[in-house]
Parts: structure tokens; sequence; C-alpha cells
């Protein structure tokens, strides 16, 4: 497979296309128990979605921002990208850089001066690639070491 699309997901039928690939990546391989993977934070959240050409979602990505994402954000100018997951038969195909890319367009979009995430520390690299700065203490999430990353949006 070499074609795939991203786009906002916008209906019922790709938010829980969304939730499927998150709970493959993050339920099923990293061990992270689904109470603490899905949250309030998803009703509130733009959610983007990576599909094959046949329709089967390959990734999704969450961006939170506004008045009901500060607690996560700590600022309304900074969005917070999250919960980036791509389906093991995808992975390598640059499917994760453009859902960053799409989920930073959106943040774009919406006014926002930059992205924050909460990177686990073997994603660093990945991250680094894409222009993110790691800031602060490695920290536990889910068990899951991370450290937080910062990117302006230009």
């Amino acid at each position: 497979m070499t074609s795939y699309s991203v786009r906002v997901a916008s209906t019922e039928a790709d938010l829980a296309a969304c939730f499927a690939v998150r709970t493959e990546v993050f339920v099923v391989e990293q061990s992270v128990p689904e109470s603490v993977e899905y949250d309030a934070y998803d009703a509130i959240a733009v959610h983007v979605l990576a599909e094959g050409p046949d329709g089967a979602p390959l990734g999704t990505g969450r961006l939170l921002h506004g008045p009901g994402a500060l607690g996560k954000t700590g600022s309304p100018d900074v969005g917070s990208l999250g919960r980036l997951a791509v389906a093991k038969s995808a992975r390598g195909l640059g499917v994760g850089v453009a859902l960053v890319r799409a989920i930073e367009a959106e943040a774009a979009r919406l006014g926002l001066s930059s992205v924050d995430l909460g990177a686990q520390t073997h994603a660093l690299g990945f991250y680094e690639r894409l222009g993110y700065v790691a800031y602060g203490p490695e920290f536990e999430d889910a068990g899951i070491a991370h450290r937080s990353m910062r990117r302006a949006l230009a």
C-alpha cells in the first residue's frame, strides 16, 4: 500500500475508526488501560484520520485547544497534539508525518501559535525531525516514559 489520505474526522463513523486505531495501538500493543486511553477530552478534540484507498483506518491523532482544553495545554494559543497512533501495517509509509502535519495545519487554521505534545521517549527522534523541541524532565504517563515537546507554527 502506498497511498492514503488524511482528513479531519467529521462523522461518528470517522470517530469510531479513530478509536479503533487507538485501541489497536495503545490498548492492545502498549497495554494502556482503556480507562486511561479514552478521556473527557475526546469529546472536545479535533480528531484526524488517515485512511487507505479502501477506506481502512491507518492512523489517527487529536488536537486539543480552547477553553475546555486549557488544563491540558496551559495556554489559549497553544494546541496539544495527542493520541497519535499508526496501525502496524501502515508504519514506515509516512502516515505519522502526514497526521502531525494535518494537526498542525488545523492548529494554524484555528490561530494557534504553537503545538505541544507529550512524546513517548522512544519517539523523540521522530518528533525532533518534524521540528519539535523537548523541554522539561521526563515523566510517566500510562506507565510509559514521556517528554514534553513544542513546535512553533509559522
